[in-house]
């Protein structure tokens, strides 16, 4: 009985041991993976960002002046949709043609997949939020336009719109010569991640230009926050899958894949086929 005890004794002891061993082994091991992962994560930063000084949209932008975007989602009744494009493309260019109004028509289109009975515009407004005032203001005093909103206003369902500023490392979007259609691919961030995608995407962007399918890049400033837009450009559907297929051929690629998905709420594609009064054609 007592070697019996004596060795019930040493048995528990160690596993004492084993235990205190194996915990010991867990919290170096978990130490030395975080100690990993926050170099690594540190080390995709281009630059430190000190969050009381500077602001998401000053670190993620051309520069302080940079151009002003406003994208709007026109929800149309169907019967009205052909007397819908004819208005717009009647209207809209006379705005984006005349000097007297400091904006351009960057594109408009109607979506092809995705939500059906839609339009889209995308609207520039260079020299920032005092052009996108500046503009409002002289509109309202223009006859033709405010029955122009009249007449639209019968033909909708509903409507929203964004304001926008455009990414650093993006291009400026440009008129393009068609035919093309067009992907708009919308993703709700989490927020507080929008610098992280941004470092993440001025990379990847490098891997996406071979076809110049990237078109412009953008981020919300007013209406659904922490919202990104990325616009691209194809010759049609097949075109679409060889480029995104081709891009998991660049290596890190698919890392950026991996740790931005993360980053994402919910995430949106439309194809869009521009209206004969788009520059983007």
């Amino acid at each position: 009985p007592l070697d019996y005890q004596m060795v019930k004794r040493d048995s528990s002891l160690e596993r004492t041991r084993f235990h205190c061993y194996r915990v010991q082994w867990r919290g170096l091991s978990a130490s030395n993976h975080r100690s990993r992962e926050d170099s690594w994560f540190k080390s995709l930063f281009v630059r430190k960002v000190d969050p009381r000084k500077d602001a998401h949209s000053h670190l993620l932008t051309k520069n302080e002046e940079s151009n002003l975007y406003k994208i709007q989602f026109h929800n149309v009744k169907p019967e009205c949709l052909d007397a819908y494009n004819q208005l717009c493309e009647e209207t809209l260019p006379s705005i984006h043609n005349d000097k007297y109004y400091p904006c351009e028509l960057v594109g408009t289109w109607n979506t092809w997949y995705g939500e059906q009975d839609q339009a889209v515009h995308m609207w520039r407004y260079r020299g920032g939020y005092p052009a996108l005032t500046e503009v409002m203001s002289k509109l309202r005093q223009n006859k033709e336009f405010m029955k122009y909103r009249e007449e639209r206003g019968k033909m909708l369902l509903s409507r929203r719109n964004q304001l926008l500023l455009e990414f650093s490392f993006w291009n400026e979007p440009i008129p393009r010569k068609g035919p093309n259609i067009y992907e708009l691919r919308s993703y709700q961030l989490r927020p507080g991640t929008m610098i992280e995608w941004g470092n993440y995407w001025a990379r990847a962007i490098g891997y996406r230009q071979h076809n110049s399918e990237a078109v412009g890049g953008f981020f919300s400033q007013i209406g659904n926050l922490y919202m990104v837009h990325h616009l691209w450009a194809y010759k049609d559907l097949e075109a679409r899958e060889a480029t995104r297929n081709a891009a998991w051929q660049h290596e890190g690629w698919d890392e950026v894949v991996y740790y931005t998905v993360p980053l994402i709420q919910h995430m949106d594609s439309r194809i869009m086929i521009p209206m004969k009064a788009s520059p983007l054609q």
